[in-house]
Protein backbone atom coordinates (compact mmCIF):
# COMPACT_ATOMS: atom_id res chain seq x y z
CA UNK A 1 0.00 0.00 0.00
CA UNK A 2 3.06 2.28 -0.09
CA UNK A 3 2.38 5.61 -1.83
CA UNK A 4 -1.23 4.62 -2.50
CA UNK A 5 -4.07 6.68 -1.04
CA UNK A 6 -7.06 4.51 -0.24
CA UNK A 7 -9.65 7.06 -1.39
CA UNK A 8 -9.07 9.41 -4.32
CA UNK A 9 -11.23 10.93 -7.03
CA UNK A 10 -10.89 9.87 -10.63
CA UNK A 11 -12.52 11.54 -13.61
CA UNK A 12 -13.52 10.97 -17.23
CA UNK A 13 -13.90 13.55 -19.99
CA UNK A 14 -16.57 13.28 -22.71
CA UNK A 15 -16.27 15.17 -26.00
CA UNK A 16 -17.73 15.41 -29.49
CA UNK A 17 -14.45 15.95 -31.28
CA UNK A 18 -14.23 17.56 -34.71
CA UNK A 19 -11.49 18.42 -37.23
CA UNK A 20 -10.30 21.66 -35.55
CA UNK A 21 -7.36 20.56 -33.41
CA UNK A 22 -6.95 23.83 -31.51
CA UNK A 23 -10.64 23.90 -30.63
CA UNK A 24 -10.52 20.27 -29.49
CA UNK A 25 -7.46 20.82 -27.31
CA UNK A 26 -9.02 23.93 -25.81
CA UNK A 27 -12.18 22.02 -25.00
CA UNK A 28 -10.23 19.11 -23.52
CA UNK A 29 -8.19 21.42 -21.30
CA UNK A 30 -11.27 23.26 -20.11
CA UNK A 31 -13.02 20.03 -19.16
CA UNK A 32 -9.91 18.67 -17.47
CA UNK A 33 -9.70 21.82 -15.35
CA UNK A 34 -13.34 21.43 -14.35
CA UNK A 35 -12.73 17.82 -13.34
CA UNK A 36 -9.70 18.90 -11.31
CA UNK A 37 -11.74 21.62 -9.61
CA UNK A 38 -14.11 18.83 -8.59
CA UNK A 39 -11.26 16.90 -7.00
CA UNK A 40 -10.07 14.53 -9.74
CA UNK A 41 -6.47 13.35 -9.39
CA UNK A 42 -6.61 10.92 -12.33
CA UNK A 43 -8.35 12.05 -15.54
CA UNK A 44 -9.08 9.94 -18.63
CA UNK A 45 -9.63 11.50 -22.07
CA UNK A 46 -11.69 9.81 -24.81
CA UNK A 47 -10.34 8.10 -27.90
CA UNK A 48 -9.39 10.54 -30.69
CA UNK A 49 -9.83 13.47 -28.31
CA UNK A 50 -7.65 15.80 -30.39
CA UNK A 51 -8.96 15.16 -33.88
CA UNK A 52 -11.73 13.48 -35.87
CA UNK A 53 -11.45 14.30 -39.56
CA UNK A 54 -13.76 13.80 -42.49
CA UNK A 55 -11.98 10.56 -43.37
CA UNK A 56 -9.99 8.08 -41.29
CA UNK A 57 -6.96 8.76 -43.49
CA UNK A 58 -6.89 12.40 -42.37
CA UNK A 59 -5.28 11.45 -39.07
CA UNK A 60 -2.18 10.15 -40.86
CA UNK A 61 -0.99 13.71 -41.41
CA UNK A 62 -0.92 14.19 -37.63
CA UNK A 63 1.29 11.21 -36.79
CA UNK A 64 3.88 11.97 -34.16
CA UNK A 65 7.18 10.26 -33.42
CA UNK A 66 7.50 8.68 -30.01
CA UNK A 67 8.45 11.36 -27.50
CA UNK A 68 8.09 14.32 -29.86
CA UNK A 69 5.08 16.27 -31.11
CA UNK A 70 2.51 18.93 -30.20
CA UNK A 71 -0.13 16.50 -28.95
CA UNK A 72 2.35 14.82 -26.63
CA UNK A 73 3.54 18.24 -25.47
CA UNK A 74 -0.06 19.24 -24.74
CA UNK A 75 -0.69 16.16 -22.60
CA UNK A 76 2.56 16.59 -20.67
CA UNK A 77 1.89 20.29 -20.04
CA UNK A 78 -1.68 19.82 -18.84
CA UNK A 79 -0.75 16.92 -16.55
CA UNK A 80 2.01 18.99 -14.96
CA UNK A 81 0.03 22.23 -14.69
CA UNK A 82 -3.03 20.50 -13.20
CA UNK A 83 -0.91 18.14 -11.08
CA UNK A 84 -2.83 15.09 -12.17
CA UNK A 85 -2.25 11.70 -13.68
CA UNK A 86 -3.59 11.92 -17.22
CA UNK A 87 -4.60 9.05 -19.49
CA UNK A 88 -4.35 10.76 -22.84
CA UNK A 89 -7.13 9.17 -24.89
CA UNK A 90 -5.48 8.19 -28.17
CA UNK A 91 -3.28 10.12 -30.56
CA UNK A 92 -1.88 8.96 -33.93
CA UNK A 93 1.74 7.85 -33.68
CA UNK A 94 4.21 6.66 -36.28
CA UNK A 95 3.74 2.97 -37.16
CA UNK A 96 5.99 0.33 -38.68
CA UNK A 97 3.79 0.50 -41.77
CA UNK A 98 4.39 3.94 -43.35
CA UNK A 99 0.79 3.96 -44.64
CA UNK A 100 -0.70 3.59 -41.16
CA UNK A 101 -0.63 5.01 -37.64
CA UNK A 102 -0.65 3.55 -34.17
CA UNK A 103 -3.59 4.53 -31.96
CA UNK A 104 -1.48 5.25 -28.89
CA UNK A 105 -2.73 5.98 -25.40
CA UNK A 106 -0.07 7.79 -23.38
CA UNK A 107 -0.11 8.04 -19.59
CA UNK A 108 1.47 10.99 -17.78
CA UNK A 109 2.09 11.45 -14.07
CA UNK A 110 1.47 14.61 -12.07
CA UNK A 111 4.94 15.91 -12.93
CA UNK A 112 4.13 15.82 -16.62
CA UNK A 113 6.38 12.81 -17.19
CA UNK A 114 5.25 10.11 -19.57
CA UNK A 115 5.15 6.87 -17.62
CA UNK A 116 3.49 4.46 -20.08
CA UNK A 117 2.22 3.90 -23.60
CA UNK A 118 -0.44 1.49 -24.83
CA UNK A 119 -1.18 0.90 -28.52
CA UNK A 120 -4.71 -0.26 -29.28
CA UNK A 121 -4.68 -4.02 -29.88
CA UNK A 122 -8.13 -4.82 -31.31
CA UNK A 123 -9.22 -2.93 -34.42
CA UNK A 124 -12.81 -2.16 -35.38
CA UNK A 125 -13.38 -3.93 -38.71
CA UNK A 126 -17.13 -4.52 -38.74
CA UNK A 127 -20.42 -4.07 -40.55
CA UNK A 128 -23.18 -3.11 -38.16
CA UNK A 129 -26.22 -5.41 -38.32
CA UNK A 130 -29.32 -3.73 -39.69
CA UNK A 131 -27.51 -0.51 -40.58
CA UNK A 132 -25.61 0.91 -43.51
CA UNK A 133 -22.48 1.44 -41.42
CA UNK A 134 -19.14 -0.20 -42.13
CA UNK A 135 -15.84 0.36 -40.40
CA UNK A 136 -12.38 -0.79 -41.46
CA UNK A 137 -10.04 0.56 -38.83
CA UNK A 138 -7.17 -1.69 -39.87
CA UNK A 139 -6.96 0.17 -43.19
CA UNK A 140 -5.33 3.11 -41.40
CA UNK A 141 -4.37 1.77 -37.95
CA UNK A 142 -1.62 -0.71 -37.14
CA UNK A 143 -2.54 -2.77 -34.09
CA UNK A 144 -0.40 -2.97 -30.99
CA UNK A 145 0.67 -6.25 -29.44
CA UNK A 146 1.39 -5.45 -25.78
CA UNK A 147 -0.85 -5.02 -22.74
CA UNK A 148 -0.33 -2.35 -20.12
CA UNK A 149 -0.64 -2.37 -16.35
CA UNK A 150 1.43 0.01 -14.25
CA UNK A 151 1.78 1.12 -10.66
CA UNK A 152 0.07 4.41 -9.82
CA UNK A 153 -1.17 6.28 -6.75
CA UNK A 154 -4.59 4.78 -7.50
CA UNK A 155 -3.45 1.15 -7.51
CA UNK A 156 -2.45 -1.03 -10.42
CA UNK A 157 -3.71 0.88 -13.46
CA UNK A 158 -4.55 -0.88 -16.73
CA UNK A 159 -5.36 0.75 -20.07
CA UNK A 160 -7.41 -0.55 -23.00
CA UNK A 161 -9.07 1.32 -25.88
CA UNK A 162 -12.65 1.16 -27.24
CA UNK A 163 -13.08 -2.10 -29.23
CA UNK A 164 -10.74 -3.82 -26.73
CA UNK A 165 -13.70 -3.70 -24.35
CA UNK A 166 -15.32 -6.62 -26.19
CA UNK A 167 -12.50 -9.06 -25.43
CA UNK A 168 -12.67 -10.40 -21.87
CA UNK A 169 -9.49 -12.42 -22.35
CA UNK A 170 -7.59 -9.13 -22.64
CA UNK A 171 -8.95 -8.05 -19.27
CA UNK A 172 -7.99 -11.40 -17.77
CA UNK A 173 -4.45 -10.75 -18.94
CA UNK A 174 -4.58 -7.42 -17.11
CA UNK A 175 -5.95 -9.19 -14.04
CA UNK A 176 -3.04 -11.62 -14.13
CA UNK A 177 -0.85 -8.51 -13.86
CA UNK A 178 -2.74 -7.33 -10.78
CA UNK A 179 -4.99 -4.69 -12.32
CA UNK A 180 -7.24 -2.76 -9.91
CA UNK A 181 -8.38 0.22 -12.00
CA UNK A 182 -8.97 0.10 -15.78
CA UNK A 183 -9.04 3.23 -17.95
CA UNK A 184 -10.94 2.92 -21.24
CA UNK A 185 -10.75 5.76 -23.77
CA UNK A 186 -13.47 5.03 -26.34
CA UNK A 187 -15.60 6.25 -29.24
CA UNK A 188 -18.44 3.72 -29.46
CA UNK A 189 -20.91 4.28 -32.29
CA UNK A 190 -24.46 5.29 -31.40
CA UNK A 191 -25.77 1.89 -32.53
CA UNK A 192 -23.27 -0.35 -30.77
CA UNK A 193 -23.20 1.90 -27.75
CA UNK A 194 -26.95 1.75 -27.24
CA UNK A 195 -26.86 -2.03 -27.54
CA UNK A 196 -23.73 -2.94 -25.60
CA UNK A 197 -21.74 -0.11 -24.00
CA UNK A 198 -23.05 -0.10 -20.43
CA UNK A 199 -23.38 -3.89 -20.36
CA UNK A 200 -19.78 -4.37 -21.42
CA UNK A 201 -18.31 -1.72 -19.13
CA UNK A 202 -20.15 -3.07 -16.10
CA UNK A 203 -19.36 -6.68 -17.01
CA UNK A 204 -15.62 -5.97 -17.20
CA UNK A 205 -15.80 -4.33 -13.75
CA UNK A 206 -17.78 -7.19 -12.25
CA UNK A 207 -15.71 -9.99 -13.79
CA UNK A 208 -12.44 -8.52 -12.56
CA UNK A 209 -13.67 -6.85 -9.36
CA UNK A 210 -12.05 -3.69 -10.65
CA UNK A 211 -12.88 -0.03 -10.93
CA UNK A 212 -13.48 1.00 -14.54
CA UNK A 213 -13.34 4.58 -15.80
CA UNK A 214 -14.60 4.78 -19.37
CA UNK A 215 -14.24 8.08 -21.24
CA UNK A 216 -16.24 8.25 -24.46
CA UNK A 217 -16.98 10.42 -27.44
CA UNK A 218 -20.63 11.43 -27.27
CA UNK A 219 -22.62 13.31 -29.87
CA UNK A 220 -22.75 14.28 -33.54
CA UNK A 221 -19.46 14.86 -35.37
CA UNK A 222 -18.84 16.99 -38.45
CA UNK A 223 -17.88 13.89 -40.45
CA UNK A 224 -21.46 12.60 -40.04
CA UNK A 225 -20.64 10.06 -37.38
CA UNK A 226 -22.70 9.78 -34.21
CA UNK A 227 -21.14 8.42 -31.02
CA UNK A 228 -22.94 7.06 -28.00
CA UNK A 229 -21.37 8.90 -25.08
CA UNK A 230 -22.45 7.73 -21.62
CA UNK A 231 -18.97 7.96 -20.14
CA UNK A 232 -19.05 6.24 -16.80
CA UNK A 233 -17.19 5.24 -13.69
CA UNK A 234 -18.12 1.81 -12.35
CA UNK A 235 -17.10 0.19 -9.08
CA UNK A 236 -15.98 -3.45 -8.57
CA UNK A 237 -19.55 -4.53 -7.77
CA UNK A 238 -20.78 -3.15 -11.09
CA UNK A 239 -22.47 -0.08 -9.66
CA UNK A 240 -22.41 2.98 -11.93
CA UNK A 241 -20.99 5.72 -9.71
CA UNK A 242 -21.19 8.54 -12.27
CA UNK A 243 -22.25 8.98 -15.89
CA UNK A 244 -22.51 11.65 -18.61
CA UNK A 245 -25.43 10.90 -20.99
CA UNK A 246 -24.62 12.81 -24.20
CA UNK A 247 -22.62 15.82 -25.27
CA UNK A 248 -19.54 17.38 -23.75
CA UNK A 249 -18.89 17.09 -20.06
CA UNK A 250 -17.01 15.36 -17.29
CA UNK A 251 -17.64 13.06 -14.36
CA UNK A 252 -15.78 12.43 -11.12
CA UNK A 253 -16.12 9.83 -8.42
CA UNK A 254 -14.08 8.60 -5.50
CA UNK A 255 -12.57 5.16 -5.63
CA UNK A 256 -12.33 3.24 -2.36
CA UNK A 257 -9.47 0.79 -2.27
CA UNK A 258 -10.54 -0.63 1.10
CA UNK A 259 -13.96 -1.40 -0.33
CA UNK A 260 -12.34 -3.08 -3.32
CA UNK A 261 -10.06 -5.14 -1.09
CA UNK A 262 -13.05 -6.19 1.01
CA UNK A 263 -14.98 -7.37 -2.04
CA UNK A 264 -11.99 -9.27 -3.40
CA UNK A 265 -11.46 -10.89 -0.01
CA UNK A 266 -15.08 -11.81 0.75
CA UNK A 267 -16.31 -12.49 -2.79
CA UNK A 268 -13.13 -13.98 -4.29
CA UNK A 269 -14.33 -14.92 -7.75
CA UNK A 270 -11.00 -13.98 -9.30
CA UNK A 271 -9.31 -16.61 -7.11
CA UNK A 272 -11.86 -19.28 -8.03
CA UNK A 273 -10.74 -19.42 -11.66
CA UNK A 274 -9.84 -22.89 -12.86
CA UNK A 275 -8.76 -22.29 -16.46
CA UNK A 276 -5.42 -20.62 -17.24
CA UNK A 277 -5.32 -18.96 -13.83
CA UNK A 278 -2.10 -17.10 -13.03
CA UNK A 279 -3.44 -14.44 -10.65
Amino acid sequence: MDNITMKQKIGAIQMATGPNINANLGEAERLIKEAVENGAKLVVLPENFAFMGQKDQDQLALRESDGNGPLQAFLARVAKQQRIWLVGGTIPMVANDPQKARAACLVYNDQGERVARYDKVHLFDVTLPGADERYHESATIENGTQTLVLDSPFGRLGVVVCYDLRFPELFRTLLDQGVEVVAIPAAFTAITGKAHWETLVRARAIENLAYVVAAAQGGFHLNGRETHGHSMIVDPWGTVLAQVPRGRGFICSAIDREYQESIRRNFPTIHHRRLNCHF
